[in-house]
């Protein structure tokens, strides 16, 4: 795998987090009833984990050279608080296969350049935020360890 192939894969997470820190945002004002606040709270919080993760993603792309992509993966609209929760449980897998994907091509490429383990590093801190938020949404649909 080349640098130019490692940015692609940067650049595309980076992308993801664009999506749900908009996706996260846009979906805590729809929320609405009695136990709104909570969930509110949850989901507003969880977005500026996502806004963790783009600057992060950025510095790893500028590392490497690259240049930040401005673009955004797609975002889905939700009318209740139960598709508000599937919908992201199902874009913080897709995160997580994603990161796991990028980790797997890195261990390909250790020892080839001086960014290695910098890299694998700020990965998996991400995956693993990635994977609490997966807890917590299973955790607010009731339906905690379904992904295990």
């Amino acid at each position: 795998m080349t640098k130019q192939n490692i940015l692609e894969l940067l650049n595309h997470a980076l992308e993801l987090e664009h999506a749900a820190y908009a996706q996260y945002l846009s979906h805590a004002e729809i929320v609405d009833g009695i136990n709104a606040e909570p969930i509110i709270a949850r989901l507003k919080e969880i977005a500026n984990d996502e806004k963790g993760h783009q600057d992060k993603f950025r510095t790893l792309i500028g590392v490497l050279g690259g240049i930040p992509s401005m673009e955004s993966a797609p975002t889905r609209a939700a009318k209740t608080i139960k598709q508000v929760l599937e919908l992201n449980l199902a874009d913080e897998k897709t995160a997580v296969d994603t990161y796991r994907n990028i980790l797997n091509e890195l261990k390909k490429e250790k020892g080839k350049g001086y960014y290695d383990h910098l890299l694998e590093h700020e990965i998996r801190h991400i995956l693993t935020e990635e994977q609490e938020h997966i807890t917590e949404i299973e955790l607010l649909l009731g339906i905690s360890g379904n992904s295990y």
